[in-house]
């Protein structure tokens, strides 16, 4: 299993957490965190190089997703479902395929091929987070869907 981010944790807290999780999946399975390059964005009033920076990074994404990978996105668009729901939905993928990748997108979104890719669009929530407290969060319930699918004492 994969979790792939745009943009780089430097921030120690965060990555020690990180950490934490990336651990505690290790009882269920093992989890890979992939950092993609982000591009600057200082022109966010500028349409066209919006969607030059989305396009980069999507493909810098899409190069460590594999054909048989099975695709979850994280889109503000995409449907938000409980943590109950997800652990059936994650469980269900992953009769399907052991490949499941995680993709949280850069600051401006995803791009319409990263779109395209994703077998799922998921929303985690209608706050706005920032992406590195994203990370921890998918973490945080990807361990949870584990929890509750083993019957563990975790998740109330």
């Amino acid at each position: 299993m994969k979790l792939i981010a745009i943009g780089k944790n430097k921030d120690k807290a965060l990555q020690s957490l990180e950490k934490e999780y990336v651990k505690r999946l290790g009882a269920f399975t093992k989890m890979e965190v992939l950092e993609v390059k982000d591009e600057a964005n200082e022109h966010m009033d500028r349409e066209a190089e919006m969607e030059l920076v989305k396009e980069k990074e999507g493909k810098r994404a899409l190069s460590l997703i594999k054909e048989q990978d099975f695709v979850v996105l994280l889109d503000l668009h995409g449907k938000m479902v409980s943590s109950e729901q997800f652990a059936k939905d994650l469980d269900f993928w992953l009769q399907k395929t052991s490949n499941v990748v995680f993709v949280i997108a850069g600051s401006l979104g995803p791009s319409p091929d990263l779109s395209k890719r994703a077998n799922v669009r998921w929303k985690l929530s209608d706050l706005t987070f920032t992406h590195l407290m994203t990370r921890i969060l998918m973490l945080e319930q990807i361990y949870r869907a584990y929890m509750i699918n083993n019957n563990r004492n975790y998740h109330k």
